[in-house]
């Protein structure tokens, strides 16, 4: 299971985390990413679009970027967009999102799926019963949790989540609607 919490369109770029400021003197920047730093495409991706609107102390930003290299460092990424070659020059793009389309997302292995792909999915208890509609999924150290529009929250392990068909648009949950309230 990989991947980012945010929703978007098949063909919008999709946002997989925010810019924390700079790393280093020689331009590098340093990345929160949403959904985990391990598998994320921000590590893959060459090409990133950041986005910032006006702030008192700081001009918008909506441009595309390429980018030279990108690693893990703990829970953060940090990486090297072409052009920043200096402190100040990264320090310029703190609090820009950064968003990656779809098709720079690597490839996952048949029983993975990346967590923008349970958004919007419906969640049944084997029973049938509704749990609501997948409107997030965060992660929260141990585990990721599921948040569904009907305030259900599904702990997103296999104890608990029996099947999910992000073609289909359904999730299978053993879970009951109030034992998350």
């Amino acid at each position: 299971m990989a991947g980012p919490a945010a929703a978007a369109g098949a063909q919008a770029p999709v946002a997989l985390g925010r810019v924390l400021g700079p790393w280093g003197l020689r331009g590098w920047i340093r990345i929160e990413p949403y959904g985990g730093a391990r598998d994320s495409a921000l590590l893959t991706a060459r090409r990133w679009h950041l986005a910032r609107p006006a702030a008192p102390a700081a001009p918008p930003i909506d441009r595309w970027i390429d980018v030279e290299r990108a690693r893990t460092h703990g829970a953060t990424v940090v990486a090297k967009p072409a052009g920043s070659d200096d402190r100040e020059a990264a320090l310029a793009l703190k609090g820009a999102q950064i968003a990656v389309p779809r098709a720079d997302f690597p490839a996952l292995a048949d029983d993975a799926y990346y967590w923008i792909d349970l958004i919007g999915c419906a969640v049944r208890n084997p029973d049938g019963e509704p749990l609501g509609t997948v409107v997030s999924v965060d992660d929260h150290g141990a585990h990721a949790i599921l948040a569904t529009d009907a305030g259900v929250m599904i702990p997103f392990v296999d104890a608990y989540v029996l099947e999910v068909d992000p073609a289909a648009r359904r999730i299978v949950a053993d879970w009951q609607h109030d034992w998350s309230r």
